[in-house]
């Protein structure tokens, strides 16, 4: 069927078809234009907040983003744009250890998975116990420590807060669900049970990718490219 067939074909149609008037707008538009400046640039800038809304945001309930203040949630991890650099040698973990790999899975409440592409860790790390002794978080560390993926549940609260120098922070998937990769060195820092920057333990990322499997929030952080990072997220095992 060319172009002149379906014009003909949709012009017949449009005789069966019962096309209500078009409405008088003109009132409508008259009050929109006299009302006060500072009510239209509200309603443009509403407008504009929820279109930025939904550019942003993937279709999941673990991401909340906050478009006026820069800031995203997503994975236990918050991303906002950066007040500068950090200064002086960053604190470790809170009550951070070494320990064997079927150790940390043994100190933490959720699985410890470990990547095909990179084998078993060099060095394995867990911080944060609770009361009952259960650790927050667990790291992989690899490539003499330059390479690491921190493991931790980050379903009910953030457990890490970056700050970069530009909003380059973009969604790419693993496994089919959303994550989020971060490009560029940025500053990196610990929030502790009670929701506050730990600011002892600012320091300088390298490029991350941020995920979730199973429950367990995951960020690979090191010299990577994004293609890199995510061959390496989607062979956790």
């Amino acid at each position: 069927m060319d172009d002149r067939d379906l014009e003909g074909e949709l012009r017949d149609l449009s005789a069966w078809l019962d096309t209500p008037e078009a409405p008088d707008v003109t009132a409508r538009v008259r009050a929109r234009l006299a009302a006060p400046r500072r009510q239209r640039w509200r309603a443009y800038a509403a407008a504009a907040l929820a279109a930025l809304l939904v550019a942003v945001l993937p279709p999941t309930r673990n991401a909340v983003a906050d478009a006026v203040g820069g800031l995203l949630r997503f994975a236990g991890v918050s991303i906002a744009p950066s007040s500068g650099l950090p200064a002086g040698t960053p604190s470790p973990l809170p009550s951070q250890r070494t320990s064997a790999l079927d150790g940390a899975r043994r100190a933490v409440r959720f699985p410890i998975r470990v990547p095909a592409r990179l084998g078993p860790p060099e060095q394995v790390l867990v911080a944060d116990p609770d009361a009952t002794g259960a650790h927050r978080v667990a790291t992989l560390l690899y490539r003499g420590g330059a390479l690491r993926i921190d493991a931790f549940d980050g379903r009910l609260n953030l457990s890490f807060h970056k700050e970069t120098v530009r909003p380059d922070a973009e969604w790419v998937q693993v496994n089919g669900d959303f994550a989020v990769w971060v490009g560029s060195p940025h500053v990196l820092s610990y929030v502790d049970r009670d929701g506050q920057v730990r600011q002892e333990t600012f320091r300088l990322a390298a490029s991350t990718l941020i995920w979730q499997m199973d429950g367990v929030s995951y960020r690979l952080e090191g010299d990577l490219t994004k293609l890199e990072a995510i061959e390496i997220a989607t062979s956790m095992t």
